[in-house]
C-alpha cells in the first residue's frame, strides 16, 4: 500500500496518510481544520507535496444556488413596485391638468387648449353710422371734430382708416380697397406741420378729392371732387417722420360720403419732379 503526502491548506502541516483514503474527510493534527484528502498525483508529476481543501470551502450544489436564487426572487417586492409606478404617474397626471379638475370639479367645462389655440378672436368689422344731422354737414361752423379713430363712409360702404400716409402734399387714406386722397398745395408734408385748413363748400379752385371703392362686382371704382365739398385739417408737429391730425370731409355726392376723427400721418418723401423735355430747336 502506498503512502500520500500533502499539505494542510491552512496552516501548511505536511501529512501523510494511505492512497486509498483519498477523498475522505480527515482532521489536520495541527489546527484541527476539517480537510478532504486530495487524489495522489500522476506518476512522473513533479508535484511531490499535494495540498488538501477544506470541508468548509466546498461550492455550493447547483441546485441548492438555484433553490437560494429562486427564494429570493420570490422574496423581492415587484407587486409594490409597480403599484408604486402607477401611483407616481397618476400624480403627474393630475399635477398637469389641475386646472381643467378643478373647473370640472366644480362645475365649469374645461376648456379645449388646442381648438382655442387655433381659433383666433375675429377683429371687429369697421361701422359708421349713415350721413345724417350729425355726422354730415357742408357748413364748417357746425363742425364738430370727433376725439375717434378717422372712420365714415364712402359711397355708403363703411371706412375705417388703416393707414394714412402724407407725400408731399397728397394726403392718403386706406382701408383695403377703398380710400380717399386728397391734393393739398404743399411741396412737403413738414410744411404742412401746426397748419389748420378749412374749405368752405362755396369755395372754388378746390384741391381735388379722389374717392375710391370696390362695386357689387369687386371692381374699382374711382370719384373725383373737385368742388361743393366741406373740409377742415388740423395739423400737429412732425416728430420721427410722422404727424398727428384731424380731419372732418362731406363731400357732395348722393351717398353722402364723410370721414371724420383723428389720425398719424406717415410722411414719405415726394418724388423728384419729372425732367421736363428739351425745347425744339428752332428751323434754319
Amino acid at each position: 500500500m502506498s503512502e500520500l503526502k500533502f499539505a494542510c491548506p491552512v496552516c501548511g502541516q505536511h501529512i501523510t496518510c494511505d492512497s486509498p483514503t483519498s477523498g475522505t474527510q480527515m482532521e489536520c493534527p495541527t489546527c484541527f481544520r476539517k480537510l478532504i484528502v486530495p487524489q495522489p498525483s500522476a506518476v512522473g508529476s513533479p508535484n511531490l507535496v499535494l495540498t488538501a481543501s477544506e470541508v468548509t470551502n466546498r461550492p455550493t450544489p447547483t441546485g441548492a444556488a438555484e433553490s437560494l436564487a429562486g427564494a429570493s426572487a420570490k422574496k423581492f417586492p415587484f407587486a409594490a413596485v409597480a403599484l408604486l409606478v402607477v401611483f407616481c404617474a397618476v400624480g403627474g397626471t393630475a399635477f398637469v391638468f389641475r386646472d381643467q379638475l378643478l373647473k370640472f370639479a366644480q362645475g365649469q367645462p374645461a376648456a379645449n387648449t388646442n381648438s382655442a389655440a387655433k381659433k383666433k378672436p375675429k377683429a371687429p368689422k369697421p361701422f359708421a353710422p349713415p350721413a345724417n344731422d350729425t355726422n354730415w354737414t357742408l357748413h364748417l361752423a357746425e363742425v364738430e371734430m370727433p376725439d375717434t379713430p378717422a372712420a365714415g363712409r364712402i359711397h355708403g360702404l363703411d371706412f375705417l382708416s388703416q393707414h394714412a400716409t402724407l407725400q408731399g402734399g397728397k394726403l392718403d387714406f386706406r382701408q383695403g380697397g377703398a380710400g380717399l386722397t386728397i391734393q393739398l398745395f404743399a411741396k412737403q408734408g413738414e410744411d404742412l406741420a401746426g397748419q389748420s385748413i378749412n374749405i368752405e363748400a362755396s369755395r372754388t379752385n378746390s384741391p381735388r378729392v379722389v374717392l375710391r371703392w370696390k362695386d357689387d362686382e369687386d371692381k374699382s371704382v374711382t370719384k373725383n371732387i373737385r368742388e361743393g365739398y366741406a373740409l377742415r385739417l388740423e395739423f400737429g408737429q412732425a416728430t420721427n417722420a410722422r404727424m398727428p391730425a384731424q380731419i372732418y370731409l362731406c363731400t357732395p355726392d348722393d351717398a353722402k360720403s364723410y370721414v371724420a376723427g383723428t389720425f398719424i400721418a406717415e410722411i414719405r418723401k415726394a418724388p423728384p419732379p419729372k425732367p421736363k423735355p428739351p425745347k425744339p430747336k428752332p428751323k434754319q
